[in-house]
């Protein structure tokens, strides 16, 4: 999944999808481009792949930015039974799911169950069954998790937007009928990854990384 963005302060941007059968196959865009809505800050880099970027702005916790670079996604999550589509891991949210941004937690960027952790040693988290409806369906996007490093920043998601104009705290949001069209598509099988770049990036890395051509 690709998004991109006019520059680094936008609070929108545009989504397309990709896939290749195998890494000397060519990309093939699956679908029709989507807007998205990012951060209220817009982007901030958060790939340690390279520091050879554009940026004026390295995420942090709490900094209202989406995170810039390249991404796997890994899980999803939602409010009611898994939909038959789904491949990836999925989580029926409770009242009791949160996911920990508190930088003095263990459990730092990671959505948990306080009933079932054991070790509640947060004070700060996202109740994540009260956000509704962007939290009706989700996905988690693996940031700052391997490994995950104090003060990176946390709970960064694909999720329902609440409108075209309402940006996020850092998460990327667009369209419920969007979003099912992503987690359908989804596989472990496909290693999907979200690739988030202003326009002037994209064109900078995509012959280095192999993304590919925007249409």
């Amino acid at each position: 999944m690709v998004v991109t963005t006019k520059d680094w302060d936008a609070t929108t941007g545009t989504a397309s999808l990709y896939e290749r059968k195998n890494e000397k196959a060519n990309w093939k865009m699956v679908g029709e481009s989507f807007p998205v809505v990012i951060g209220r800050n817009g982007l901030a880099w958060g790939d340690e792949l390279t520091r050879q970027t554009t940026a004026t702005k390295i995420k942090h916790e709490g900094d209202g930015s989406a995170p810039a670079g390249m991404f796997p996604l890994t899980a999803t999550f939602g409010k009611g039974s898994k939909p038959e589509a789904v491949e990836l891991p999925y989580s029926k949210l409770d009242e009791f799911t949160e996911c920990v941004d508190d930088t003095r937690s263990f459990h730092y960027n990671r959505i948990v169950n306080r009933m079932q952790v054991g070790n509640f040693d947060w004070k700060s988290s996202e109740k994540m069954f009260a956000i509704t409806p962007e939290y009706d369906l989700g996905i988690f996007v693996a940031y700052n998790s391997y490994p995950v490093v104090k003060e990176k920043g946390s709970c960064i998601f694909l999720h329902i937007w609440k409108d075209a104009a309402t940006s996020t705290d850092g998460c990327t949001a667009m369209e419920r009928r969007d979003l099912e069209r992503i987690i359908g598509w989804l596989s472990t099988k496909k290693n999907p990854y979200l690739i988030q770049l202003t326009d002037e990036d994209y064109d900078k890395y995509r012959k280095s990384w192999k993304l590919p051509k925007l249409k």
